[in-house]
């Protein structure tokens, strides 16, 4: 039986037929973020916004948009939309790119920030896979500009280079210049064989013992956290909470089996008891000997967190299974789910909760004509999952916890969000 990555290789090669330069297969990522899309009932798609900050008046509207029809031009992934053809995930190209600046009006009584969540609410999802938004806060004399990209175009390794390349094509004279057909047409067959290096990967991963591995796996998870109750969200408020904290970065910082098994002790306080709980994380990269393109291949690896009180397995327990589970970090998300399923689980591939870590090293200011953006975040956006949680580590440990308010309400969340902090945190200084 051909394995699902086969399966959709097959369908793609007789949708494409010729047309290899306008229609490119998608990772296995990508069709998570296709399938999740699918599932929402609204349609909206998985965005990752960067907010930053630069003194009133500093940012041109124009020179900025040249720059980003520059830097999308240069990048497939950045000029292109993920779409479904004929019932199959697909990438397609456009001649040119469409990418620009919007500036949204704020509306009586609004803040800057209500007006990006409002733009961000209205996305469309046949539009542009980067775009992005420049709105004035009169009240602090500043600008706010927001990167927002579809999270199917990018993922968090792509980051860095986009906010570099957009900076330095913001500096040219004429920024779309800079791209000649030739160097296009190089960067589409890179992009293009990074994605079939990756399809292979993940074709070779899938055999009948990872299936069942991951079936054995994460055979517990059955069901899922509380379904959203719209009214828990009082009229006007926004759908999402926010807690954040500080901690000192002793010995290097928090190890990823640690920060797993501490996220047990958040979802004991957010589910309760004597269940397991699908927490998602992104790993991978590009395959190995790939261009450094700029894509979504970071594949959606799940992990079963035990919410049982006393029962759990510990950090050493954590990282012994962790490792286990990155022996078989190639096989893609849909076919993880689809062997989970074949043993009996009515698991459908939801996540409880998302986990993301990122080395404040490799998030560079963007600066446009020498002048610095700071780094904002804009709160109260939707979350896909009840729960996410981010950690940048540095210096410092920066934990940043974001929850579904239709799912959890806020003092839940906060008590979690403690028990969190009090898990990693060391055992003289006190969280700041």
């Amino acid at each position: 039986m051909l394995s699902i990555t086969s399966q959709y290789l097959d369908r793609y090669r007789r949708l494409a037929g010729d047309r290899s330069d306008t229609l490119l297969p998608v990772t296995g990522a990508q069709r998570r973020f296709v399938l999740v899309r699918s599932l929402d009932p609204s349609g909206r798609p998985d965005l990752v916004p960067m907010f930053f900050a630069f003194p009133r008046g500093s940012v041109d509207p124009e020179r900025l948009r040249a720059a980003a029809r520059g830097l999308a031009a240069r990048h497939t992934a950045l000029r292109s939309r993920v779409g479904v053809v004929r019932g199959t995930p697909v990438l397609s190209v456009p001649a040119d790119p469409d990418v620009g600046v919007t500036r949204p009006d704020l509306l009586p009584g609004e803040s800057p920030a209500d007006a990006i969540r409002r733009a961000l609410a209205s996305w469309d999802a046949q539009g542009p896979a980067m775009r992005l938004l420049l709105v004035g806060d009169e009240e602090r004399e500043e600008d706010i500009l927001a990167v927002v990209l579809d999270h199917a175009a990018c993922d968090g390794r792509s980051l860095a280079r986009i906010v570099d390349e957009l900076g330095a094509a913001y500096g040219e004279d004429d920024p779309a210049a800079l791209t000649a057909p030739e160097e296009t047409h190089a960067e589409l067959a890179a992009y293009r064989d990074a994605v079939l290096g990756q399809l292979a990967a993940e074709e070779g991963a899938e055999t009948p013992e990872a299936a069942a591995y991951w079936a054995d796996r994460l055979c517990a998870l059955d069901t899922h956290a509380p379904a959203p109750r719209p009214e828990r969200v009082p009229g006007g408020a926004r759908p999402s909470g926010a807690a954040q904290a500080r901690l000192p970065a002793h010995g290097g910082g928090v190890s990823f089996p640690r920060l797993l098994d501490a996220c047990r002790s958040a979802t004991r306080e957010l589910y309760g008891t004597d269940r397991a709980v699908p927490l998602g994380y992104p790993w991978g990269g590009r395959p190995t000997g790939a261009e450094p393109v700029v894509g979504c291949f970071l594949n959606t690896l799940v992990f079963p967190v035990d919410t049982g009180r006393g029962t759990g397995t510990g950090p050493e327990g954590t990282a012994d299974a962790w490792w286990d589970d990155l022996d078989r970090a190639d096989v893609p998300f849909d076919a993880v789910v689809a062997a989970v399923r074949s043993a009996g689980s009515r698991w459908t591939g939801g996540l409880d909760g998302l986990l993301t870590v990122d080395d404040d090293t490799r998030r560079p200011p963007l600066k446009l004509a020498g002048v610095e953006g700071r780094e904002i975040h804009v709160d109260g956006r939707p979350v896909r999952a009840p729960f996410a949680l981010s950690v940048t580590q540095g210096a410092e440990i920066r934990l940043r916890m974001v929850w579904d308010r239709a799912v959890l309400d806020d003092g839940t969340a906060h008590r979690a969000f403690d028990a969190l902090t009090h898990a990693l945190r060391p055992s003289d200084p006190a969280v700041r």
